[in-house]
């Protein structure tokens, strides 16, 4: 139990470390439509988010499907990229008149990327160990629960905001998926496999 703890933390460490800020970046970009109102839309895409997220790692730590570190590592900030600029083109639909299809088939893949580029990491931890259910299980179970704090953090600040400072949904949007899109491109530039 002790060890299953200790990926647990590993997990949460892993996500939360600000020098690995992509992963943030991506749960930001994906929390900022939304708000405390539209949780059932949020809990979807976390769900699918996190299955997907899980799905490979398992393909990957049980060497069912291996990708290139390299491809992966370039798919991560165009994850980011793609959430923030469809950010921007959806800001100008009504609110009543978004569809969430597009963000949860765009999050299942994306978590499929993302899950992908922690499982490089993984490997490495559990390397030359028999069971790899338990610690796959642990450090899945942390990115998890980082993942939902960042998520809620992204709406507290939305709802700090829009509600406090009285500034539009939209606005807010706009601002922050530019933010994120200034802030990804370097690592496009840096990650390109070619």
């Amino acid at each position: 139990m002790q060890e299953f703890w200790f990926y647990i933390e590993l997990g949460l460490h892993h996500v939360l470390d600000v020098n690995a800020y992509d992963h943030i970046l991506f749960l930001t970009a994906l929390a900022l439509p939304f708000t405390f109102k539209s949780w059932k839309n949020v809990l979807l895409l976390a769900t699918v988010f996190t299955f997907t997220h899980c799905l490979a790692l398992v393909f990957s730590v049980y060497e069912i499907l291996v990708i290139e570190a390299s491809w992966i590592e370039f798919l991560i900030p165009v994850t980011i990229l793609a959430t923030a600029i469809f950010n921007l083109v959806d800001n100008k639909a009504q609110m009543d008149e978004r569809t969430i299809w597009f963000h949860v088939l765009a999050t299942g893949f994306f978590g499929l990327i993302h899950g992908f580029g922690f499982s490089n990491y993984f490997k490495m931890m559990i390397m030359g160990e028999d069971d790899k259910l338990a610690p796959l299980l642990g450090f899945a179970g942390g990115i998890e629960l980082s993942q939902v704090v960042i998520v809620l953090l992204v709406l507290i600040l939305a709802y700090m905001v829009q509600s406090i400072l009285k500034v539009k949904q939209s606005l807010f949007i706009m601002v922050g998926s530019i933010v994120i899109i200034l802030v990804t491109l370097p690592l496009l530039y840096e990650t390109f496999p070619f």
